[in-house]
């Protein structure tokens, strides 16, 4: 357990230049004339030195409040505090020395920001880890990580027996959906465990004997006095592991001070719509991941707000019946999730006169599902932009009732301390109206990726500008507008392509429940056009699609291949995986 532990590089040891010094170009800051009246240009970063402090200033503040709600049962602040004092206890109680990595294997339940708020309490970095990790892809992140302590629901404890070999994880910490529902007996906690594991059949057999129970290791740590760790604001607070999408995930390291910065900005950017009521935010993405974790835990915690959980989002039947009774004033999703709920008849029939605040993220959303939610809800989807490197919010659309605006595809301003600009593929700065890579430069940037200075210099320059991989342009307003990802650009016949267009023109015909595009070889043109879709009529036809698309995308946009399948690949929280279609489409391709 006393095994030393890796350092953190410092960021500037991680960052070379990517070009030579640039004059600014004339769009900085315009996007200040748009702001909102009462938004400020910039934050105080220093407001909080950490996460910490800001947890027990909103716990002790809201202590009687009820910040989460899962199955039925309330944790207050005050609990929250008290628990997760109790695992920060138990953590310097077996060893865990500040800067160690804690691996965090949760959906979201009561657990899950016990874990978080405990491990951040005790000095340690929190790994956020995808619960449905496979074991090639758990065992990668833990090797990564370096981490040597894992807290995990028991349905995927299984998975961890197998992954365990070669990383250095000695404390396993495992927990089940109703250890947390209330003290004492807990019977009703104890009647979702057996259900789970016995009727079910949800939780494979496994062995792990080194395994503490996670209300044990609670009730040992309530019994000993925590000693009060010095968090520093450049102190990491999160090793958060891109999707992997793209390679081999990587972890970025978020500081405290990256984290209370976003934080901070979206408060700066939303306050003046909401009035001092008690907030209540539905969370069906996993707080692992960075767009609901900075969202949901920490701006909400913030407000002191009060999050539904929800554990499965893709079964909408179950999420329905959770927030039957449920009034909420926020709501956080992908374009994905928005369109499975507007698909269910139960949530187009609620009453959503209490909505204040819609927001979309993680991917682009598109217009017809958009103008579908406001048709139902009366409540227009703010759409933002973000990153994991960026904690994740870089963009964001007006809030207020003045200045919001029909969806229009843009990803909004620039937050509030946060620069933005357009590297062109000669290294020079874009003006107004011209496409680039969208660059970004603020105090929610992170320090890099852990111990990988290579792949940190391919991103952060020394100047402190990350290059996100997405091509975006910028109108004399300051609002922006994503083309799509660098990466994805399909090339037909030397001109470019992208994705998102020509999946934003299918999604807008009746029968098309998903869409996806992809660039796929051909001899002639160099890349021609494959679209996948997921059909809400049997009866759409492929000629059908490839002439809805003649009306509305010039001769070379158009698809030229269709593909009609029941679902399509998505990440955890609903992104489509466009790279794995690509990847299918490739294999095809080469010779038996």
């Amino acid at each position: 357990m006393n095994q030393p532990t890796q350092s953190l590089p410092p960021a500037r040891d991680v960052r070379v230049s990517h070009a030579p010094p640039q004059p600014a170009p004339d769009t900085d800051g315009i996007w200040y004339a748009s702001y909102a009246p009462g938004v400020p240009h910039e934050i105080d970063v220093t407001q909080y030195a950490s996460i910490v402090q800001l947890f027990d200033e909103c716990t002790q503040k809201y202590r009687e409040r009820v910040a989460y709600v899962s199955i039925g049962a309330d944790l207050t602040y005050g609990e929250l505090a008290r628990k997760a004092n109790a695992f920060a206890s138990w953590l310097q109680g077996i060893g865990v020395k500040p800067g160690e990595r804690v691996a965090i294997m949760l959906p979201n339940t009561f657990q899950y920001p016990v874990a978080l708020f405990g491990t951040l309490k005790a000095g340690a970095v929190v790994v956020n880890v995808n619960p449905l990790y496979t074991v090639r892809e758990l065992a990668h992140q833990l090797k990564d990580s370096g981490a040597q302590t894992l807290v995990v629901f028991e349905n995927f404890a299984r998975t961890v027996e197998d992954a365990l070999p070669g990383t250095r994880v000695q404390n396993i910490v495992i927990t089940a959906l109703g250890d947390l529902l209330a003290d004492g007996l807990n019977v009703k906690g104890r009647c979702i465990n057996a259900l789970m594991k016995h009727v079910k059949k949800l939780v494979p057999a496994y062995r792990l004997p080194q395994a503490i129970r996670l209300r044990e290791a609670l009730t040992l740590g309530a019994r000993r006095a925590s000693a009060p760790v010095p968090v520093n604001p450049t102190d990491v607070a999160f090793l958060q592991y891109t999707g992997g999408t793209t390679g081999v995930a990587k972890g970025a390291m978020l500081t405290h001070r990256n984290i209370i910065a976003n934080v901070l900005q979206a408060k700066a950017w939303s306050e003046r719509e909401l009035d001092g009521d008690i907030e209540t935010v539905l969370t069906p993405l996993p707080l692992y991941h960075i767009y609901s974790l900075t969202l949901n835990a920490m701006i909400f915690m913030l407000l002191g707000g009060r999050n539904i959980l929800i554990a499965n989002p893709r079964d909408t039947k179950r999420v329905m019946k959770i927030i039957r009774h449920e009034t909420f004033t926020g709501i956080t999703a992908v374009n994905t999730l928005y369109n499975a709920f507007l698909d269910n008849e139960e949530f187009c029939k609620r009453d959503f006169s209490k909505l204040k605040l819609a927001m979309a993220g993680g991917m682009a959303m598109q217009k017809a599902v958009a103008e579908r939610f406001k048709a139902v809800t009366g409540v227009p989807i703010i759409e933002g932009y973000g990153l994991t490197e960026c904690s994740p919010i870089v963009t964001m659309n007006p809030v207020d009732l003045k200045h919001r605006r029909d969806f229009d595809g843009s990803i909004g301003l620039p937050a509030p301390s946060t620069a933005v600009r357009f590297r062109k593929d000669d290294g020079s700065w874009a003006d107004i109206g011209e496409a680039g890579e969208l660059c970004v430069k603020g105090p929610q940037v992170m320090k890099g990726y852990w111990n990988r200075p290579d792949e940190t210099a391919k991103v952060l320059d020394d100047a402190g500008w990350l290059a996100t991989g997405d091509i975006g342009i910028m109108d004399k307003l300051g609002y922006i507008r994503l083309i799509d990802r660098k990466k994805d650009m399909i090339l037909v016949s030397g001109f470019n392509v992208y994705p998102n267009e020509i999946e934003d023109v299918i999604a807008m015909h009746p029968d098309v429940r998903e869409v996806a595009a992809i660039g796929v070889p051909d001899l002639a043109q160099g890349e021609r056009v494959k679209v996948f879709v997921v059909r809400r009529s049997a009866s759409l036809t492929e000629a059908q699609v490839i002439e809805h698309c003649r009306k509305n995308l010039t001769a070379y946009k158009v698809p030229r291949l269709v593909e009609f399948r029941d679902d399509l690949p998505q990440t955890n929280v609903g992104k489509i995986l466009r790279r794995e279609l690509r990847d299918q489409e490739l294999a095809k391709q080469k010779p038996a």
